[in-house]
């Protein structure tokens, strides 16, 4: 039985489960389910006196209305398709990847400085994606460095090593 065979066998249920809209809005929701929780006995304080749990807060509520856009989104997707969606599958490349940049850059970014651990985060997560171009990975990892630097050091003026030391 072919893929397509397949999809028009499932039920409305088990399409509904496997649809990638409706699971990224079930999952936005769930993580700011989460961190509502989680920052539920933090000082919101007010505007112009913010606290700790005030931005936390205000970005849990964004996403979780950004969830239930995506979700319904998919929901509305579903009834009005002729065939049905593409199913999910396996695929871990992406969050394996991803993952992965974002330890590699909390590990590194005290020893090898800004510039190379900002480098590594670009390089280890563009090879999530099957289509990897590296002129655009490299001009990204460029502005990322200078935004970055331009924020953090210029800016805010926090003492995060630029370069490794050795």
């Amino acid at each position: 039985m072919s893929t397509d065979e397949h999809r028009t066998l499932q039920r409305p249920s088990v399409q509904l489960l496997t649809d990638k809209q409706v699971l990224s809005g079930l999952m936005f929701m769930g993580v700011a389910i989460f961190g509502l929780w989680v920052s539920r006995d933090y000082p919101i304080g007010t505007t112009l006196r913010m606290g700790t749990g005030y931005v936390p807060r205000f970005l849990c509520w964004a996403l979780l209305g950004l969830g239930c856009l995506v979700l319904a989104q998919g929901l509305i997707a579903l009834r009005s398709a002729a065939q049905p969606a593409e199913p999910v599958g396996w695929a871990w490349r992406a969050p394996l990847f991803v993952t992965a940049s974002l330890v590699v850059f909390g590990l590194t970014l005290e020893t090898l400085g800004l510039v190379i651990s900002i480098f590594l985060l670009t390089v280890v997560g563009a090879l999530a994606s099957p289509a990897l171009r590296w002129f655009e990975t490299i001009v990204a990892a460029l502005v990322l460095v200078a935004v970055s630097w331009a924020i953090f050091v210029i800016g805010l003026g926090v003492t995060i090593p630029v370069w490794p030391e050795f």
